[in-house]
């Protein structure tokens, strides 16, 4: 079952990996960082092992984006980013696993304070909704 990992996040600059830029992370010492890192490349090492990730991509800073939109029958381009709030997409991992625990698991490797995680079936895989 293929899901998609997004993560959500605001750091100042817009730099990867995020979460060395957010202000709920830099308040933690850096040896609880660092134990923290340890910790996910050791998880994500047996995401690699095991076949899971399909493709991973960092986004670059949201105001680089453009956005095409619909004005009645007029299309509109203006510069981003689309969202006006704090979070942006930062970036994505598409993983393949056995079950939707597996991908819950693996999403909740992601994420430092100050982020949002979203995990989602992709399409082809998700379930009937009609």
């Amino acid at each position: 079952m293929k899901y998609v990992i997004l993560i959500h996040s605001n750091p100042q600059p817009w730099v990867h990996p995020t979460p060395d830029y957010l202000p709920e992370e830099q308040a933690r010492s850096a040896a609880e960082r660092e134990a923290d890192s340890r910790s996910f490349d050791a998880a994500f090492g047996e995401v690699l092992e095991r076949g899971e990730l399909v493709h991973a991509e960092a986004l670059a800073a949201p105001s680089g984006s453009r956005l095409f939109r619909w004005e009645g029958d007029r299309r509109i381009v203006v510069d981003g980013p689309y969202a006006e709030g704090r979070e942006h997409l930062a970036g994505f991992f598409i993983v393949d696993t056995e079950t939707p625990e597996r991908a819950a698991e693996i999403a909740g490797l992601f994420g430092a304070r100050g982020e949002t995680v979203e995990l989602r079936p992709v399409m082809s895989e998700a379930p009937d909704e009609s």
